[in-house]
């Protein structure tokens, strides 16, 4: 069953043609990617699931609903959320606050309610401390949650910035470039990681990544796109495989891949 369906998408800025007519639809329970050389549009289709750009055309449906002209906050309400290829942290808030803010679209404890500190507000409050622990927790990084998010290392800020998105309790993630900036090791742990997100918490996964040693061993399926259109849609065989694709983004350099 598709979770995730992008029908005749189509993004215009000025006369220039960013998407164009690009149609692809993700499983639920999978590990897809979207890849593509720079400029290709990759982010701007991002953008268009996520409700940051308004398309030009075509219908984006997400758990048998539209989500087209929905604002950002009630996308992720609905359970899509998403990272950013540069980290967006509150950097002089704690790790444990930075993924609280992420339950924002969950909570239901209003202003009054906060300022009173009334009993239901306090038992909200805990249970979002401690689920967003629990996110903490399941991305190595619970031990670092008093620590202000601006002094942790590169690749620690990148684990609060998942958290934060896993805190929002999504049925798909969108990960934007996630290995921007990662040593090897940091690398090969994400990878483990969006399994095992997959695998034990059931969400989802949709990724961006230049990183093709990553996308071929994480994705179960890979849509290519280049100047905004779908060039190619298989599995990793097919997808090294094909011509078009070897041409556009991979290069004559299959070496790459491995």
């Amino acid at each position: 069953m598709a979770l995730l369906e992008v029908k005749n998408l189509a993004l215009s800025f000025a006369g220039l043609h960013v998407i164009k007519a690009l149609d692809f639809t993700v499983e639920e329970g999978s590990i897809a990617s979207l890849i593509g050389p720079n400029g290709a549009g990759k982010t701007s289709v991002f953008n268009c699931l996520t409700g940051f750009y308004r398309p030009t055309a075509g219908n984006v449906v997400f758990n048998e609903k539209s989500v087209v002209r929905k604002k950002p906050h009630k996308i992720t309400r609905q359970g899509m959320a998403r990272t950013f290829q540069n980290l967006r942290l509150f950097k002089s808030m704690t790790v444990l606050e930075n993924v609280m803010s992420g339950m924002h679209c969950r909570s239901s404890a209003g202003p009054i309610g906060a300022i009173l500190r009334t009993q239901s507000q306090q038992r909200e409050e805990a249970s979002i401390n401690s689920f967003c622990e629990t996110c903490l927790d399941f991305v190595g990084l619970l031990e670092a949650k008093n620590r202000i998010a601006s002094n942790l290392a590169y690749g620690d800020q990148r684990r609060v910035e998942w958290a934060r998105a896993l805190a929002t309790q999504p049925k798909l993630l969108l990960l934007d470039e996630p290995a921007a900036g990662l040593n090897h090791v940091e690398k090969q742990q994400l990878i483990d990681l969006i399994k095992r997100i997959r695998n034990q918490l059931g969400i989802t996964i949709l990724l961006i990544e230049h990183d093709m040693g990553l996308v071929m061993k994480v994705s179960e399926k890979i849509t290519v796109i280049d100047h905004g259109q779908k060039i190619a849609h298989g599995n990793a065989e097919e997808i090294q495989n094909n011509p078009k694709v070897i041409e556009a983004y991979l290069g004559k350099d299959e070496d790459e891949l491995e």
